[in-house]
């Protein structure tokens, strides 16, 4: 395999992070050490098809003098090895760090995870919230220079997007329920039962159609400049709604009710006979 091909190979990776990595991010930048500046750690996840999904990362103690990094690499090898006996599917693919740029001490720390995987990503996340925002910034690593001369390295940007499983949309929805306590709204949120999901839900997208209708009164009366990437996107969302009528919705809308009704009620019975059984036990061990 030919250094040209590796080096477009790793150009055209994108990187995916869940948000669980961002908060242990934060979290490990908000514990670190009163004269540490940043924190770095390793990302764990799999790499399938040029595309790295970053599902998990911890952090790696380490110093930075002016010209020398030390990290304790026993200490990250061993928290390695312990989450693999629990997740055998997630593997090395980078590293990450805190701040808004690649440092002079990103060359040497990259090196070592070069002997970990190939083609490791850097992941930087700017905790600093410089422009009033967390940036999020994904690079890899090509190597430069001549044949028998001296060589280098140089970090270029890939794309990179935050990607969700369905039990981390509603964490974050919950966690966006206690933002800005100050204007009335709870620091403790609590899980809503499933018919208010469902609820939500259709009041969310009752008022997501409300605001496509009036997009397109307005485009129609020449009130706004129509938007070609948005009519195809129209287009599209038109075309994945299955065809059929207000019978047919209903009975499938109410059969999906009574079975979610049925999952509820046994998921009840099935609680309240193992609390009856907890005290039938405690009472004849009496």
């Amino acid at each position: 395999m030919t250094s040209s091909f590796v080096i477009k190979m790793a150009l055209n990776l994108q990187v995916k992070v869940h948000p669980v990595v961002l908060f242990q991010v934060v979290d490990a930048y908000e514990r670190r050490n009163a004269d540490s500046h940043r924190v770095i750690g390793t990302l764990l996840g799999s790499v399938d098809k040029g595309i790295v999904e970053v599902t998990n990362c911890f952090c790696v103690p380490h110093k930075e003098y002016d010209d020398q990094v030390e990290a304790e690499l026993s200490y990250a090898m061993d928290v390695y090895d312990l989450n693999r006996r629990v997740n055998s599917n997630e593997a090395i693919v980078g590293w990450w760090a805190t701040g808004h740029e690649v440092t002079n001490h990103s060359a040497v720390i990259h090196e070592y995870y070069s002997r970990e995987c190939n083609s490791p990503v850097h992941v930087t996340v700017d905790t600093s919230l410089q422009g009033g925002r967390m940036g999020l910034k994904a690079y890899v690593c090509v190597a430069l220079g001549v044949p028998n001369g001296k060589q280098g390295c140089m970090f270029t940007s890939i794309p990179v997007d935050v990607t969700c499983y369905d039990p981390e949309v509603f964490a974050l929805q919950l966690c966006q329920k206690t933002m800005s306590a100050g204007s009335g709204r709870p620091r403790n949120v609590n899980p809503m039962l499933d018919l208010t999901q469902v609820a939500e839900a259709g009041s969310k997208m009752s008022s997501l159609l409300d605001q496509v209708l009036g997009y397109v009164e307005d485009v129609l009366a020449n009130r706004v400049a129509p938007n070609n990437a948005v009519g195809r996107s129209l287009l599209d969302l038109v075309n994945s709604v299955p065809h059929m009528n207000n019978e047919q919705f209903s009975e499938m809308f109410n059969s999906n009710v009574k079975d979610l009704l049925m999952v509820v009620t046994l998921s009840q019975l099935i609680k309240t006979q193992l609390q009856l059984n907890e005290k039938l036990t405690l009472l004849t061990s009496i």
